[in-house]
């Protein structure tokens, strides 16, 4: 999961930058860019609590402005670790090759739910 990943999704380009593991963490900042502009940000990782993981996130308006009250976060346990699959509650990371990853994202919106595949291509550049 470390390093610097770039791709598409909801009209715009994505990308995600993850830190190798330390601390028993790892940590993650995501923008998701269209026309140019940012539309959003997100900050979180994946830490160990007790002998589990926990994902973590939390949004940011283009403006910094958190989506979260000051205390809140998204948070998805770890549900199982199977070949090269990590399932959270919500949130699956694939490793397809050293060089592409999978993010499947399960969001619901108006009563609506839709799951959302974020393809990432690994970026040299960092």
């Amino acid at each position: 999961m470390a390093g610097h990943w770039k791709g598409e999704a909801f009209g715009g380009i994505t990308e995600e930058i993850w830190s190798p593991p330390l601390g028993d963490s790892m940590m993650f900042s995501f923008k998701l860019v269209s026309d140019n502009q940012v539309v959003f940000y997100e900050l979180g990782g994946i830490r160990q609590v007790d002998d589990t993981l926990i994902f973590q996130l939390k949004h940011f308006g283009n403006d910094f402005k958190g989506w979260e009250e000051k205390d809140e976060t998204i948070d998805a346990k770890l549900v199982k670790i199977e070949g090269n699959r990590v399932y959270f509650d919500q949130f699956t990371f694939e490793k397809v090759s050293d060089n592409e990853i999978n993010i499947y994202v399960v969001i619901e919106e108006n009563g609506q739910t839709e799951e959302v595949t974020f393809n990432y291509k690994k970026e040299n550049d960092l």
